[in-house]
């Protein structure tokens, strides 16, 4: 009489039990952190934003780790975190520095991005919006600010654009992301704003930033 056969089930990958769990709660947890800080933000309440703000970047960053994301992702994501903390100054230095940050954020991107294709169509239309942007932005800007924003506004510009070559998610979350920090620009052009524009920026700032991570989680070939 030979011997039963034993049926084993295969050993999950490692890792992979991780990130079936942990995963969604860091999702769950910046979602949470996001609405507090757009909460906060309607109900006027500066030290709700001061502490939500902060927590939604890293948040974000230890899901994308947890996922196995690229490094690339993880550390435009973590330049946000610091731009977003410098920002929370009303001090001209903070605001150059937190600008700073992002755009070394979006040279994350672009390089992660890499050679991939983008619908052509796009290309004249963000063109068009990057000028005519800055051009009626210029007079109204700060001196010492317009060739920072312009800048910052062309390299913004090409991050959202090339977005759109990681598929409609990322492409969605770049156009979102650009639109959140045309708002601060027309802020500090004085120009006349909607209510409540923190609101806004925020919450076009954080899907943006989502978006773009999703999108790319969703093009990256992680680990099973």
């Amino acid at each position: 009489m030979s011997a039963p056969e034993i049926r084993t089930a295969s050993a999950p990958a490692p890792g992979r039990g991780l990130r079936e769990t942990l995963g969604p709660l860091l999702l769950a947890a910046f979602a949470l952190a996001l609405l507090a800080d757009l909460g906060s933000l309607l109900a006027g309440a500066e030290t709700g934003h001061r502490i939500a703000k902060p927590l939604l970047m890293p948040l974000l960053a230890a899901y994308t780790a947890v996922r196995g994301g690229p490094r690339l992702l993880i550390a435009a994501l973590l330049l946000g975190w610091a731009g977003d903390v410098l920002l929370l100054s009303d001090a001209e230095a903070a605001f150059l520095a937190g600008m700073g940050s992002f755009a070394v954020g979006h040279l994350c991107y672009l390089t992660l991005f890499g050679r991939c294709r983008t619908p052509r169509p796009l290309a004249p239309g963000y063109a068009v919006a990057l000028a005519t942007v800055v051009v009626l932005l210029w007079p109204d800007l700060p001196a010492g600010l317009r060739i920072p924003v312009a800048g910052y506004a062309l390299l913004l510009t090409a991050m959202a654009w090339r977005a759109s070559g990681f598929g409609a998610l990322a492409g969605a979350g770049g156009a979102l992301f650009l639109v959140s920090d045309l708002l601060i620009a027309t802020e500090v052009a004085q120009w006349p704003q909607p209510p409540v524009p923190d609101f806004w920026v925020m919450f076009l700032y954080g899907m943006g930033q989502l978006g773009l991570t999703a999108g790319i989680l969703a093009r990256t070939r992680l680990p099973a």
